[in-house]
């Protein structure tokens, strides 16, 4: 079942539950930070955009999990290949960052004596800027990108847990253009839009303890039009919906369920993608392994997000087939307790 949330109302119901579960095109569920009826230690927002090319990629995540604060930042180099992460984390914020209560508006800023990062939304665009201190060797990670976002659609979900005032709301936009730049001491790499591409993840929610997801996400251009997809699965009830879809020309195309198949023993030997309805059949050859693990008591992370290139067939709403080759994506196993 594949249920689409087609009209706006509150996302939770008077005992912090979803009212609707269920995908949307846009934010038709209205999130709001005061309609939570969990522990206010359980309740975790973030928004996290990635940009590539065929050749670079950084990453930026500023969130607010209530008892901890994190913002990270990563450069990402296919080449070599090669990455680097930077976190500062911070206790208990407690909603203090302020993030936006929807993606459409709103900035979403943090500022320390190492980092100033910031999420700005335009009309038509958003705006991202970074200085990250001591980021290698002493040398600060600094970044200013501009991502057109034009009319299009998104992937929305509305997911309850298996226990009361628990949930999990998320948007994910693909497909925006990037533009501009980032250094790292020597290193210098201007993003041109005609080749980089943005996603972005905008999560909002009131999580259990322990969970692993899986994630994947890739955007490109096939026969001259902009593609995306976003698969998915792992976490709370989906059997309203699932996080897969297609985006092409702007339109999003819903997909059923897809299946990660993935050499755990090696996480860069190939892996491979199924789906129930046949409309996502890849193969995924890895590039990159972007690992690291944390155990720190009652908080542990375990996570892996793998850049590379899939290539195989993916099939639109109208039967309409694309083939896909070498498109440049990742994706991703984590399992946190926090």
């Amino acid at each position: 079942m594949q249920h689409e949330i087609t009209k706006s109302a509150p996302l939770l119901d008077a005992r912090g539950n979803v009212a609707e579960p269920g995908w949307a095109r846009s934010l038709q569920p209205v999130y709001r930070r005061a309609d939570i009826r969990a522990g206010k230690t359980r309740v975790k927002e973030w928004d996290y955009y990635i940009v590539c090319d065929d050749s670079f990629g950084v990453a930026f995540t500023i969130a607010d999990n209530s008892y901890m604060g994190l913002i990270s930042a990563s450069a990402l180099d296919f080449g070599r290949p090669w990455e680097r992460t930077a976190t500062v984390m911070t206790a208990f914020p407690m909603g203090k960052f302020g993030l936006p209560e929807t993606s459409v508006s709103g900035d979403t800023l943090y500022g320390d004596k190492r980092v100033q990062m910031a999420f700005r939304v335009k009309p038509g665009e958003r705006l991202i800027s970074c200085r990250f201190g001591d980021f290698l060797d002493g040398k600060p990670l600094e970044c200013e990108l501009a991502l057109a976002q034009p009319e299009t659609d998104s992937m929305v979900v509305a997911t309850p847990f298996d226990k009361s005032g628990h949930f999990y709301y998320n948007q994910k936009i693909n497909c925006m253009r990037a533009e501009g730049s980032f250094t790292l001491g020597d290193l210098s790499h201007a993003f041109r839009p005609e080749t980089a591409f943005a996603t972005l993840d905008w999560g909002r929610g009131v999580w259990t303890y322990d969970n692993t997801w899986y994630w994947g996400n890739g955007n490109g251009v096939v026969n001259g039009k902009l593609l995306g997809f976003n698969i998915g699965y792992g976490f709370g009830d989906t059997s309203a919906a699932s996080e897969n879809m297609l985006f092409y020309g702007g339109r999003g195309h819903k997909l059923s369920q897809v299946a990660f198949h993935i050499p755990e023993a090696n996480y860069l030997k190939p892996w491979t993608f199924s789906s129930d309805d046949g409309r996502f059949e890849m193969d995924f050859i890895p590039i990159l392994d972007r690992a690291s693990r944390t155990n720190a008591l009652v908080i542990e992370s375990d996570q892996h997000q793998v850049f590379g290139c899939f290539t195989g067939r993916a099939v639109l709403d109208d039967g309409t087939a694309l083939e896909i080759k070498d498109f440049l994506g990742f994706a991703e196993k984590v399992r946190n307790r926090f």
